[in-house]
């Protein structure tokens, strides 16, 4: 296969991808090529880790690789410059890690994450994708979508992490209904087993939502016995710090 040919057919098969986890087949269709083609040229776009296959499942999807060099260039890089010395400060002053995530489709995408210097601490989940009915972060984002959108995340089979995990439609209308009022989300152990986050969205000049902060701790500690409100409080504090430095271009962290 010509090199030309082959990049062509190569930003073909990214381009068939970019609405979501397909299989093979559907890839073929989509690009008109035959399966055999678009097989190796998944194969090697996995290696580069601008693809990914679902685990256990025959789909593929665009991969955390590529997702990063985009950002690299968009404005989810101007949010992280913007967030960062903000989620610096939260960690120091809760003592927890603190994180930013963005839409990613249906999920959640973690891109930066501030860690402390506790002895049992948390993994750092930066680079990783959740479904979003599972952590904190993805019901603040979900909270913030058109009706549409909604509807059509809530009729998919959701997957239940741990025996807390919330997947009846109903229930999590409710509590993005709450979130939407409150202005955070808490999940207690949804996710992970021994792990607890509270999230809060970040809005842009316009007021759209374009990415989350949260923070997340184990759950024997986090959050301290009735300071639930306080955490969710100062969250949303740093969530405006954060639409005021991409506002207004930058500077200033709030002491």
């Amino acid at each position: 296969m010509p090199r030309v040919q082959s990049i062509e057919r190569a930003f073909a098969v990214l381009g068939s991808l970019a609405y979501g986890p397909i299989g093979v087949t559907e890839v073929a269709e989509r690009v008109g090529l035959p399966k055999s083609t678009v097989s190796r040229l998944l194969g090697s776009l996995v290696r580069e880790g601008v693809v990914e296959q679902e685990s256990g499942g025959s789909r593929y999807r665009l991969g955390s690789r590529l997702i990063t060099l985009a950002q690299s260039s968009s404005p989810a890089t101007r949010l992280v410059d913007a967030a960062h010395p903000v989620l610096a400060r939260l960690a120091g002053d809760l003592g927890e890690a603190a994180g930013l995530s963005v839409a990613d489709g249906f999920d959640v995408h973690y891109v930066d994450q501030v860690d402390t210097t506790h002895q049992v601490g948390v993994r750092d989940w930066t680079g990783t994708r959740v479904p979003m009915h599972a952590v904190s972060s993805g019901l603040v984002l979900l909270a913030a979508a058109q009706e549409p959108t909604v509807d059509a995340f809530l009729a998919r089979r959701l997957k239940r992490y741990t025996p807390k995990t919330v997947t009846a439609p109903a229930a999590i209308r409710r509590r993005l209904a709450r979130a939407r009022l409150d202005g955070y989300a808490w999940v207690h152990e949804e996710f992970a087993e021994g792990l607890n986050s509270v999230a809060a969205p970040v809005r842009d000049v316009s007021g759209a939502v374009v990415g989350a902060i949260h923070v997340h701790g184990p759950a024997y500690r986090f959050p301290r016995s009735g300071e639930d409100r306080e955490v969710a409080a100062r969250l949303i504090e740093a969530a405006s710090q954060v639409a005021r430095r991409l506002g207004a271009g930058l500077p200033s962290v709030e002491h």
